[in-house]
Parts: structure tokens; C-alpha cells; sequence
């Protein structure tokens, strides 16, 4: 399974990176692996805020529906809308074309300390 190392990740196989001001969250290789092909989406809309930890969308594959859980709390700026018509790319590219959406984060400071390092995201999914 590819774990880049410059992520951080949840227990629930999100992922986040820091880009600026603004972190990039979608679901792990392991995730879309584990789920199969990905059929559809359900992302909140922009101005929505999210809670870390709590469930922000869903996403349904062939095999079964799964809710994501937030990496980070804040106000959602930007949603993947390329997901509603090629929910493939979840599968296809999990960190790149695959990521879901864009979040302005409340306090990563605080926060960022409550997730997986990639070694530590490792060790996890090779227990499961």
C-alpha cells in the first residue's frame, strides 16, 4: 500500500496534508483498496464546517457505503466536484486527482497532534 510519508492520517483512513493555510483531505490507498470500485461520493458543501473526528461525508463502492471522518476541524472551502461525475478517481489516484476537499483549518496547531505519521499509519493498517 502506498503511505506517503509528507501525509498525516486517521484511524478511519483519511488523509490530510498542509498546504499553506489550507489542508487537502481524501481517503487512503488501504481505504480504496479495502472499499473497491467507487461509485459515489457525498461531500459537504463549501462554507460547511467540520469537526475532527466526526463524519463529514460518504463514500460508496461496489461493496459497501462508508462514512469519512474529518482530519481536521474547520470550514470547508473547496470540494473535489470532479468526484460527481468520476468517482473512479478516488481509486485511480487516492492523493492526487482522488482528494475530496479543501478545509481552512480552526486550530492544526492543537490538532495535526492527534494523527498518524506515516510510520504510525503503517503499523495500523498491517494490524487490520
Amino acid at each position: 500500500m502506498n503511505v506517503p510519508a509528507d501525509l498525516l492520517y486517521t484511524d478511519e483512513h483519511e488523509w490530510v496534508r498542509l498546504e499553506g493555510d489550507v489542508t487537502v483531505v481524501g481517503i487512503t490507498d488501504y481505504a480504496q483498496h479495502e472499499l473497491g470500485d467507487v461509485v459515489y461520493v457525498e461531500l459537504p458543501e463549501v462554507g460547511e464546517r467540520i469537526t475532527q473526528h466526526a463524519p463529514f461525508g460518504v463514500v460508496e463502492s461496489v461493496k459497501a457505503a462508508s462514512d469519512l471522518f474529518a482530519p481536521i476541524s474547520g470550514e470547508v472551502i473547496e470540494i473535489n466536484t470532479r468526484l460527481a461525475d468520476a468517482p473512479e478517481l478516488v481509486n485511480t489516484d487516492p492523493y492526487g486527482e482522488g482528494w475530496m476537499i479543501k478545509v481552512r483549518p480552526d486550530n492544526w496547531e492543537t490538532e495535526h497532534a492527534n494523527l498518524l505519521n506515516a510510520d504510525a499509519y503503517r503499523r495500523l493498517i498491517e494490524q487490520e
